[in-house]
């Protein structure tokens, strides 16, 4: 853990980094994929947090209610979760993908 400085500062130099180099050791396709992945983690946590500000709605009939609106709110929910995510989010996808460079890196 002494120089969890020093790897932060490398993770921090591969997400500016726009090609290779001896120093960080990632290409710009890692750090893309590390960031998709990141996202896509920040977005399914989004939309786990907004899941239960949905559970005490009730449609009236006769145009709502039912599976099929259950279904459509959870795919609603999702998109919603995946484009807060896509535009900036809560912070969580940098975090996320920080520490999977660290891990690779650490792995390496």
């Amino acid at each position: 853990m002494g120089d969890g400085g020093l790897m932060d500062a490398r993770v921090d130099a591969a997400l500016a980094a726009s090609r290779p180099t001896p120093r960080n050791g990632f290409t710009p396709a890692q750090v893309a994929r590390a960031r998709d992945t990141a996202e896509s983690f920040e977005a399914m946590f989004i939309g786990q947090l907004l899941r239960p500000m949905f559970n005490g709605l009730e449609s009236a009939p006769p145009f709502g209610g039912g599976h099929a609106e259950k279904v459509w709110r959870d795919l609603m929910i999702d998109e919603v979760g995946k484009q807060m995510a896509k535009s900036g989010g809560i912070g969580i996808a940098d975090s996320v993908m920080r520490q999977m460079l660290v891990a690779q890196e650490t792995a390496q």
